[in-house]
């Protein structure tokens, strides 16, 4: 910073500010972010980039290293963001009834919700399934239910990500298996699994199998996918629900990188190949209120992995380098109060996903923290990205924030702040580790416990909840989906439907192939395929799966 700049900026701290303080004190003191970083009160070249070294060092140009400015050279001039709105509820018909909805509305991609019985791998008629059959998702069980789900979707021509985890090896199996009715050729498949285990044991819970088995289920996908699905997205590191649990920016950066960590070098272990499986990684973060903040953290994730992949593990191909990543809208910053307020929380997040340089954004609907979106309030949802991207100029030009001197001191600190997070990970032994000891948790849960006094104390207001109410019960009310409950009577029906039709030998016999392998080291994606074109079902493949590998139950201390 020049003598002149410093000097007159002194003289403006003492000329200019401290008169106004003494007549007006400022809102509060301190200002921080949601990470706690202080805000000072003026930003100033000395915050930003010093010289053109620096600058091609931290920022550096859009497409290439360290991507700070996004991973396409054009970005959004070229094409906008994937508008991949999340929907999954009761039956595979009405499930598909939406999704035609969405892509007749503008949507781009599909993104599939499944029931809480399919994400812990138990079929409709599982004693376990009761009362939860379609109420968070649709429920899939079959290949005849994942037909119906895709009914009249070409699945050459769309992509789909499915939010799934401890099977996600079957689902995708599932996928791959109406695309071939279908007559599309697993090579043309595009999309994503999530297929992030760790941040099930952080933040989620729907866990099945043991740490070990779950990794190794993993690195069969991906070496699966290397060779005969190279569209396909193999993993989505997610940091999403690691924040929905109540972490901060900070957190959630240095969280999913580790655990990003983690999968890369059980990959590379697996005998894998950094430059090649490196290019179907994908990564999945939230989008909340803090505006500036939010667009610095996008930035310093993508800076910080590009450097993790290059220096830490020897990644030379410059897709193997490159962050990409969806976002979500913040849900637990949603309010069942006042609901139409989240219109505008959701703009906001949204527009900091994109000024952040997302590849694919779900935009969350205004009635989520009390259901299920409706058709009106998703097509809102939709509607608040399409008016983004070709009403508000923000897609004309790239990273249109940097160069901020807030914003690149910010994304200088996060960066900082994550890394130092890694370091302290690495020392206990890698992200595992810093699970199975109870350190990842307690930091979430320390951060979610200091925003909960904050809202409680009201030095964080939250419009329409804890300030701005609206007194004697005249809150709006808005129009509710509800699941019907007799839908998983009529899938209990149909799972005995299947069994009395198809050939239970060729099924027993498919199973008994999965459970020797799965004691041994072959690839068993080849084998579920195989399995669901027999006809077996979800919860009898992950029956025999439990039977070799165990379930998982954490180490609860009270």
């Amino acid at each position: 910073m020049s003598e002149k700049l410093t000097n007159a900026k002194k003289s403006w701290e003492k000329h200019a500010v401290e008169p106004l303080l003494k007549k007006a004190p400022e809102r509060r003191e301190p200002f921080n972010t949601t990470s706690g970083i202080p805000i000072q009160r003026l930003y100033t070249p000395e915050n930003g980039s010093a010289n053109a070294d620096e600058y091609t060092a931290k920022l550096g140009f859009p497409g290439e290293y360290p991507f700070t400015r996004g991973v396409q050279p054009t970005m959004y001039r070229s094409r906008f963001w994937t508008m991949r709105q999340y929907a999954g509820y009761a039956t595979a018909e009405e499930s598909n009834a939406r999704y035609r909805m969405l892509l007749e509305q503008g949507a781009r991609g599909l993104s599939v919700a499944f029931d809480l019985p399919t994400q812990i791998g138990y079929d409709a008629d599982d004693p376990m399934s009761l009362g939860e059959v379609g109420k968070v998702g649709v429920s899939i069980c079959s290949i005849h239910d994942m037909e119906r789900l895709f009914q009249g979707i070409p699945l050459a021509e769309v992509s789909t990500s499915m939010t799934i985890n401890a099977p996600a090896t079957i689902l995708l199996a599932l996928y791959i298996a109406v695309g071939k009715r279908q007559g599309v050729a697993p090579n043309q498949l595009r999309g994503t699994v999530q297929n992030d285990i760790l941040k099930e044991y952080i933040a989620r819970g729907t866990y099945i199998f043991p740490p070990r088995p779950s990794t190794r289920l993993i690195t069969d996908l991906f070496d699966y996918c290397q060779r005969e699905v190279p569209k396909w997205n193999t993993i989505s590191i997610s940091g999403y629900h690691i924040r929905e649990a109540g972490c901060t920016a900070v957190q959630e950066v240095a969280f999913t990188l580790a655990n990003g960590i983690a999968y890369v070098q059980a990959a590379i272990d697996a005998g894998l190949k950094v430059d090649e499986f490196g290019q179907q990684l994908s990564f999945f973060f939230n989008a909340h209120n803090n505006f500036l903040e939010e667009v610095a953290k996008f930035r310093a994730a993508r800076r910080l992995w590009a450097k993790i992949m290059k220096d830490r593990f020897n990644a030379t191909d410059p897709r193997a380098q490159q962050m990409r990543f969806h976002t979500q809208t913040g849900g637990s910053t949603l309010t069942a109060q006042q609901p139409e307020n989240n219109i505008t929380r959701v703009t906001i997040q949204a527009l900091a996903a994109v000024l952040g340089g997302t590849q694919s954004l779900h935009t969350n609907s205004m009635d989520e923290a009390l259901a299920l979106p409706t058709a009106h309030a998703a097509q809102i949802a939709l509607r608040t990205q399409q008016i983004i991207a070709h009403e508000s100029g923000v897609a004309d030009s790239i990273d249109p924030l940097a160069g901020s001197y807030m914003i690149e001191a910010l994304t200088d600190e996060i960066e900082t702040r994550a890394l130092e997070y890694i370091r302290r990970i690495d020392e206990m032994g890698g992200a595992q580790a810093a699970i199975e000891t109870g350190f990842i948790n307690t930091e979430i849960n320390d951060a979610a416990y200091e925003a909960q006094k904050a809202i409680e104390s009201k030095r964080q207001i939250i419009v329409g909840m804890n300030d701005y109410v609206i007194e004697n019960g005249s809150e709006t009310t808005i129009e509710l989906l509800r699941v019907d409950p007799a839908i998983e009577k009529a899938q209990c029906e149909r799972l005995a439907q299947i069994r009395a039709q198809r050939d239970n030998e060729k099924v027993s016999a498919a199973l008994s192939r999965i459970e020797t392998a799965a004691r041994g080291t072959q690839n068993l994606m080849p084998l579920f395929i195989e399995a669901v074109e027999q006809e077996a079902t979800l919860g009898e493949i992950c029956k025999v799966l439990r039977g070799v590998f165990g379930e998982y139950r954490p180490n609860v201390t009270i």
